[in-house]
């Protein structure tokens, strides 16, 4: 392939890579208020002014449109939720950042339906297929960041060594995910209803000696 034609092939791919970076960043915001099946290519054509025959062929069929998009915001999720909390070290601090970064993406509506895959779930859960095993590879994924966090705090002597790490794990995650629903619900309160549950629940956890992240 001489220059000329590598010039305009990459040309093509980096115009095809932006179109689908911006209908990605869309679809994810329509998911999260109209639900997975809210998406299609033509709604997506008409409100980014992109013909239906340069998304179908992006895209193709519905279902991997939708794969795509649960892809896109599981990498939102990772940036906006698990990379900034790892910074804090391992122990009862990482547990907090992890609890405090998740209720930061639902209250400042990272996607403006809250919770992207907390609406997603509600509407595949009962519906077998491969867009639900990939949501339930995400919550997954995130259940095992959060044990692996509480697993650390106990190794390290931060919390109680006879800790129900299964329990603990469930009750956080229940916390945050009701807060999401309520906020949604026009319950303005719920963030500071959930983070005071927050540090009750893991203060009880804790060990004597423990530092307490949020009081410093």
């Amino acid at each position: 392939m001489d220059e000329d034609a590598m010039t305009i092939t990459d040309g093509r791919v980096k115009r095809g890579d932006h179109t689908r970076r911006a209908v990605l960043a869309h679809a994810v915001d329509v998911a999260s208020t109209q639900g997975l099946e809210g998406l299609s290519i033509g709604r997506l054509a008409a409100d980014l002014s992109i013909s239906k025959s340069g998304l179908f062929a992006h895209f193709g069929a519905k279902e991997e449109l939708q794969l795509a998009t649960i892809r896109a915001a599981r990498r939102i999720y990772a940036d906006t939720v698990i990379s900034p909390a790892m910074e804090t070290p391992p122990g009862l601090g990482r547990i907090w950042a992890l609890s405090e970064a998740w209720m930061a993406y639902s209250r400042g509506r990272v996607f403006p339906g809250g919770c992207f895959f907390s609406k997603a779930a509600h509407e595949f859960a009962a519906r077998p297929g491969v867009v639900r095993d990939a949501l339930i590879a995400a919550n997954n994924e995130w259940l095992e960041i959060l044990r692996r966090a509480v697993d650390d705090a106990r190794s390290l002597g931060d919390l109680a060594q006879d800790v129900d790490v299964d329990r603990l794990v469930f009750e956080l995650n229940a916390l945050l995910d009701s807060a999401n629903l309520r906020s949604i619900l026009g319950d303005d309160r719920s963030y500071t209803r959930a983070a005071t549950s927050v540090r009750t629940l893991l203060d009880e956890a804790a060990s004597e000696e423990a530092p307490r992240p949020w009081e410093t």
